[in-house]
């Protein structure tokens, strides 16, 4: 079950990244995009592997050092509760990224593959959208959006 869960947690988000990706333009997905609660799956799977080792979550938590938190990802539901997390915040991210990248006139050819960078290494695409953000001003038709 574990397993499956585990699994679960990213096919529950490559919808929006692939609408993301392959349909940048459409109304659809920028809806989808700007709503957080694309990632309400992907935490019931969170809660399901977090709660049966809550102790070790939150020991891992509550007093950081890599021996618990290794401990905590030696457990199966610890592993993969961490997984969901990832796979939350990551989403997140990239509907942000995807959002700034429409606002600001940033062509979806670049954003394409930035964004599947992010979702194999977000941190990296992070620290490549940033400063490709800081380059490129609103676009005037998106400067009244909230």
């Amino acid at each position: 079950m574990t397993g499956f869960l585990f699994e679960l947690s990213f096919f529950l988000a490559a919808p929006v990244w692939l609408l993301m990706i392959f349909a940048p333009r459409w109304r659809a997905t920028e809806r989808l995009a700007a709503s957080p609660l694309t990632v309400l799956p992907i935490l019931a799977v969170y809660l399901t592997l977090a709660l049966p080792v809550l102790p070790e979550l939150w020991t891992a938590v509550s007093s950081p050092d890599i021996d618990t938190f290794r401990d905590l990802t030696a457990l199966a539901n610890g592993a993969g509760a961490i997984w969901a997390q990832v796979i939350a915040w990551d989403l997140l991210l990239g509907q942000w990224m995807y959002r700034e990248a429409r606002r600001r006139g940033i062509s979806p050819l670049v954003m394409g593959p930035l964004l599947i960078l992010t979702i194999l290494l977000s941190p990296i695409g992070l620290l490549i959208f940033l400063p490709l953000r800081a380059m490129k001003k609103p676009a005037p038709e998106a400067s009244g959006a909230a």
